[in-house]
């Protein structure tokens, strides 16, 4: 997938999202949530606008947005399902629901289905560990997962 939005677009979109949160105490996160709220991503050519705006290098912002798990530099499915891979998710069956959902999709971990319906992502505790194994489909928390229960999420997020 690729984004369909002009380049001046692109920075003009950015600028408005940095001018409205540059006066937050520690503007960085909020404005790169905002970002990828409104691209689905964050886009490499959004990084310069950011870093000049809060006088940082565009490395210092790349890296604290390749630190965090949440923050994507390439356009999602429709749907994101992400599977628990924390220990307790894990010692439930998690690694075995896993990769039922791999073969199901026909993806691993950080891919998009061909037809765009469905990225799938690694995420180290949901905080349903009494619960587990559990997944996130869009936002949405599921738990105690099983093999009917993890076939009804990818039917879900195939739609």
């Amino acid at each position: 997938m690729t984004i369909n939005v002009a380049a001046g677009d692109l920075t003009r979109r950015t600028q408005a999202i940095v001018d409205r949160l540059i006066g937050l105490e520690g503007p960085l996160l909020p404005i790169l949530h905002e970002v990828q709220d409104e691209f689905g991503f964050v886009p490499q050519e959004a990084l310069p606008v950011i870093a000049e705006a809060l006088n940082l290098s565009r490395a210092e912002v790349h890296g604290v947005m390749t630190f965090y798990h949440d923050y994507r530099n390439h356009p999602t499915g429709r749907h994101v399902l992400k599977l628990c891979r924390a220990e307790a998710c894990q010692s439930m069956g998690g690694d075995a629901l896993a990769e039922r959902v791999k073969k199901a999709l026909g993806i691993d971990f950080h891919q998009t289905t061909l037809d765009g319906s469905v990225t799938l992502e690694p995420v180290f505790c949901l905080g349903l560990c009494s619960c587990a194994p559990a997944a996130m489909l869009d936002g949405a928390i599921h738990g105690r997962l099983d093999h009917e229960t993890v076939d009804a999420l990818v039917q879900e997020a195939r739609q």
